[in-house]
């Protein structure tokens, strides 16, 4: 009976395989970009001192065919990780060290492949068990990766033979994934999106009937429910676990989010509306409910209810994979819909959450980033010589800057404002992109389009929300429309090499607020969080009550300054509290990006949320 269940759901897939159509996504990133200024910088040590430094052998005999005795742990993860944030690495600057790198990986790994087609560590009794297929989706992810950069059949081959070899071990068993592995099988049914993408490649139906088995097997009373509980907040799913680190525990948010990664890629292969449905209300309530100002959240790795919570000291706070895995939620959605909301969350945690969570040197992750605190490293996993953040950060840091620009049938559109060269093609005739800034350190930004002959399309422009008040200008003419924030704008005009698009942000700076009984405030500048740190050794400690002096248009005001230590750093005034009866006069105090807070060495304490007294009489 457990294997006809199996059959059963095979069958279903078949039938609304035949009836389902393709979805195209709004928007195309482009292919080849050369960046310039800070965040190449980021890039590039990252390349040098994370992905090239990394010691290849040692993610590899992770699956040497003698040590396979593992029963619960995730040494499998991690070659692939490593690996695909490698191939991201190669697609944005190629080099023959990185290329040398990336093959000596992939055909190692395939030659720890065994005769039945398993790539893993985990003792023959135990497969399935744990964190197992997890891996084998990682070694599957980063074989089809592989793919992408050189479509050698030996490596799709073994990626086929890993899929299959999945399917036999389900099929020996009682063929339900879903109560395999860890987090009410979230964990193991993520496998979705590499058997989404492998379909894609081989187009072969068997990889996707086994698709829509895993996303109905979620619907089991002992799965995830992720379609059904879609609109249920994402902390209040299921009840609290006896054993937070369990199978029962539904919040688990890394997971819960590649599930729905997965959940999209079968959604532009079938149109099943259901499916981009599930994903939209996940994403619209993890906004809603538990993102912070920083653009991450997740307490010790679940979904908590955290944003109401953000400015309270928490524990194990926002996790890279969970920033990570947010960041490509989102883009996934923006690539498919084109919408401003998910590019501008993205953004958000890229340029706060992210950044924060790597060292100035790009060599170390914090596994975990306060508001409020100190960074520090995450620790070793498995014996592995790293931990899962360090594999898994880089995924979204090269990811980002191919979306700054991208294109759809009918226009280009500037997204990010990374400064750089970005290669686009408009219908037969080829071109450049040049975008020339330094936000969002500073507002404006010069775009021109350089083509051997003049050529005609349309320019789309990101207008963020935060930028109230924007300008555009072409060839120093005004534009004289009304730049709607949260919007794009678009130029038609016929391009000649010489043209230059003007825009300016409003950077003005702007209070946040959270609390009911006990309020705190933020302060923001465009998608940068501001915070201050004890490494400028000011007189007023860190943790001291301040009140930003406000100007009579309502804000606070900021005085750019110069500091070695940070990327960005201002000064502005405040009231510190005295507790003395007249109070206290205003004070000028230094702030930073979130994401130099702590980053320095020696590290030190930071605080992004300041908490204001509780005074009844106002």
């Amino acid at each position: 009976m457990k294997k006809s269940f199996l059959l059963t759901i095979l069958s279903i897939g078949i039938y609304t395989c035949s009836i389902s159509q393709s979805i195209h996504d709004q928007r195309t990133p482009v292919n080849h970009i050369n960046l310039e200024g800070y965040i190449d910088e980021r890039l590039e040590s990252s390349v040098q001192n994370r992905i090239l430094a990394q010691d290849v052998d040692r993610l590899i005999n992770a699956f040497d065919p003698n040590k396979r005795t593992e029963t619960h742990m995730w040494q499998s993860e991690f070659w692939g990780k490593w690996f695909t944030s490698a191939v991201l690495a190669y697609k944005y600057k190629p080099s023959d060290e990185l290329f040398k790198t990336l093959e000596k990986a992939v055909y190692g790994l395939m030659e720890q492949q065994t005769a039945d087609g398993y790539i893993g560590n985990y003792a023959a009794d135990k497969r399935l068990q744990q964190w197992d297929v997890w891996g084998r989706k990682y070694c599957l992810l980063g074989l089809l990766s592989f793919y992408e950069i050189k479509p050698d059949n030996k490596v799709l081959q073994a990626a086929e033979k890993l899929a299959q070899n999945l399917m036999d071990d389900l099929q020996k068993a009682d063929g339900i994934l879903v109560t395999k592995g860890n987090y009410r099988g979230m964990a193991a049914s993520s496998v979705l999106e590499p058997i989404c993408k492998l379909y894609v490649v081989t187009k072969n139906k068997k990889y996707l009937e086994f698709a829509e088995t895993i996303v109905k097997q979620w619907s089991r009373p002992d799965g995830p429910q992720l379609i059904e509980k879609s609109k249920v907040n994402v902390a209040e799913r299921f009840e609290k676990p006896s054993s937070w680190y369990s199978w029962e525990q539904g919040q688990k948010a890394y997971e819960m989010m590649s599930c729905y990664e997965g959940l999209l890629e079968l959604y532009r292969i079938t149109g099943n509306p259901t499916y981009k449905e599930a994903v939209i209300n996940t994403w619209d309530n993890i906004k809603a409910t538990e993102i912070n100002i920083a653009g991450s959240g997740a307490s010790t790795e679940m979904w908590f209810g955290g944003k109401a919570l953000q400015a309270d000291p928490v524990h194990h706070y926002q996790e890279v994979c969970v920033t990570v895995t947010w960041i490509k939620l989102c883009l996934q959605l923006f690539r498919l819909t084109g919408e401003n909301k998910y590019a501008e969350e993205a953004e958000y945690a890229y340029y706060n959450a992210l950044l924060g969570s790597l060292s100035k040197d790009g060599a170390q992750w914090a596994k975990y980033t306060p508001l409020n605190g100190q960074r520090l490293p995450g620790s070793e996993q498995c014996g592995m010589g790293l931990n899962c953040c360090e594999a898994s950060g880089p995924r979204a840091l090269f990811l980002m800057p191919f979306y700054a620009v991208t294109q759809d049938n009918n226009a280009v559109q500037i997204n990010y404002f990374i400064p750089g060269a970005y290669d686009v093609q408009i219908g037969k005739q080829k071109a450049q992109l040049i975008i020339q800034t330094d936000y969002p350190k500073s507002s404006t930004v010069s775009i021109g389009l350089k083509s051997n002959k003049p050529i005609d399309v349309p320019i789309e422009i990101r207008i963020p929300s935060w930028s109230e008040e924007s300008k555009i200008a072409f060839n120093n003419v005004k534009v004289e429309d009304d730049i709607e924030p949260n919007t794009y704008y678009q130029i038609n005009k016929k391009w000649k090499g010489s043209d230059v698009i003007n825009l300016e942000l409003d950077l003005n700076p702007r209070i946040l607020k959270t609390g009911d009984q006990v309020q705190s405030l933020a302060i923001m500048r465009g998608p940068i969080v501001l915070s201050r740190d004890a490494m400028f050794a000011e007189n007023i400690p860190v943790s001291a009550v301040l009140t930003p002096v406000i100007n009579k248009n309502n804000r606070i005001e900021l005085v750019e300054t110069e500091n070695p230590n940070s990327w960005m750093s201002f000064k502005a005034k405040f009231i510190p509290e005295s507790y003395s009866e007249t109070g206290s006069a205003p004070v000028e105090l230094q702030l930073c990006d979130y994401s130099s807070a702590g980053n320095m060495k020696p590290l030190t304490y930071f605080q992004t949320w300041f908490p204001q007294l509780i005074n009844k009489s106002k």
